[in-house]
């Protein structure tokens, strides 16, 4: 039997005779709106748990990965731009360096030539 409109407000009718308009709005208003093959049971929504975790597992492991790949990039850039600043730091101290001594024994030769 096809369960539709026409045939539950058929049955309503009967309840309404049997019971009384309210005890057959009551009654109605338990049963489902469609046919009991659409209504999900607990099974089905077991089901749709194991499948829901299953998906939420898979993307939170793509999601790890793609955080992991980007730490790398972003460490990976870090040491890059350490290591360039670290460079230009050496041979900037390298150079002020140099000029000092040139400086001191310049002014070692100019002390010398006095006395």
């Amino acid at each position: 039997m096809v369960l539709d409109e026409r045939s539950r407000h058929q049955l309503y009718l009967r309840l309404e005779q049997a019971l009384g308009p309210e005890a057959a709005t009551t009654l109605m208003e338990y049963l489902p709106p469609v046919g009991w093959a659409d209504v999900a049971t607990k099974r089905n929504l077991d089901a749709l748990e194991q499948r829901l975790d299953l998906r939420i597992d898979a993307l939170e492991q793509r999601l790890d990965l793609r955080i992991e790949a980007v730490e790398h990039k972003v460490l990976a850039a870090f040491r890059g731009e350490l290591q360039s600043a670290l460079t230009a730091q050496g041979r900037q101290m390298a150079i002020t360096l140099a000029g000092t001594a040139g400086a001191l024994c310049a002014l070692a030769f100019a002390a010398a030539r006095l006395t």
